[in-house]
This record gives structure tokens, C-alpha cells and sequence, in this order.
């Protein structure tokens, strides 16, 4: 049982801030809603990369692990394979698109498969809401992130020095 949830953002940086934030995964847990616990091997992005953390309400530590299974630097794509608690997976596939010196558009697939009988069919249901809106507040949160980054001061730095 697989639902697919595909929603894409325009962001106002440039793609090398975006690409930056999204291979540091040490630093996630100041971006994404979750609290990273251990990074394997430490450092940027790396293919069989697994990131261990938690999510949701703190009381109840859900645990979830990441694996990066792509990352093509040149097309600033990431692959990712996710565990969710309750036996949910799912295939992530993120990519970066320049659309100007200042600006890039980040699509970000989410592949959900859940356990097969009646588990499966029951958290699917209680979680049909967050299976689009989940992917989009991680786009926004990583919207927020690369604008505050790249900023109106940033801006005016750069016109400041193209003006030398």
C-alpha cells in the first residue's frame, strides 16, 4: 500500500545555500522537525550515510532513521531512504533547480509504503492528513531556513560589492 506525496517550493536563494543545507545533516535538526541523535559516518552527505534521530512530541522519542542512497552534486539530487516508526517507509527523492543567481526550485518526492493487512490500512488512515502536509511544512521549514541564510543583508552585501 504506497501513497506519493510530490510538492515543490521556489526559493529565494541561491541553489548552493539550499544544496549546502540539505547535504548537513548534522544540522538538520535547526531546519527539519526532527532531532538528530547520530550522524554515520560524521561530516556532509555521503552514499550509505545513516542518519539516526527522533520526531513528534518529545515524551515519545519516535525514533527514525535515514539513509542516502543518491547524491549527484552536479544536478544537486538527493535520494533517501527513510524508517518511520510503525513499520512506515519511504523512497525521498529531493532536487535542486537553479533559476537564477538568486533564486532555485526544490521538488521533493515522498514514496510512503506501509505494512501490508490491516496495520498498514489503519496508519494510513490515521496519518492521511500529514502525508502531504508533512513533506510541505519540511519544504517550508527549508524555505525559511535558506532565506534567513541568504537574507536581505546578504542581498546587500552582494550589491554593495558588485557596485566596487
Amino acid at each position: 500500500m504506497a501513497y506519493l506525496s510530490c510538492p515543490s517550493v521556489i526559493i529565494n536563494a541561491p541553489v548552493e545555500i539550499v544544496w549546502t543545507i540539505l547535504i548537513s545533516p548534522e544540522k538538520w535538526s535547526n531546519v527539519f522537525d526532527v532531532r538528530i541523535v547520530s550522524v554515520e559516518p560524521p561530516g556532509r552527505a555521503v552514499n550509505g550515510q545513516i542518519i539516526s534521530g527522533e520526531t513528534g512530541p518529545r515524551v515519545w522519542h519516535l525514533t527514525i532513521k535515514l539513509r542516502f542512497v543518491k547524491i549527484d552534486a552536479v544536478r544537486c539530487c538527493l535520494g533517501l531512504d527513510v524508517q518511520l516508526p510503525f513499520g512506515i517507509t519511504v523512497r525521498e527523492q529531493l532536487s535542486c533547480t537553479g533559476l537564477g543567481p538568486d533564486q532555485c526550485r526544490v521538488t521533493y518526492n515522498c514514496d510512503f509504503d506501509f505494512p501490508a493487512g490491516w496495520r498498514g490500512a489503519l496508519t494510513r488512515f490515521i496519518l492521511r492528513n500529514r502525508l502531504d502536509s508533512g513533506p510541505a511544512d519540511s519544504l517550508s521549514r527549508l524555505q525559511r531556513a535558506a532565506e534567513r541564510q541568504f537574507g536581505p543583508s546578504a542581498v546587500q552585501l552582494q550589491a554593495a560589492g558588485s557596485k566596487r
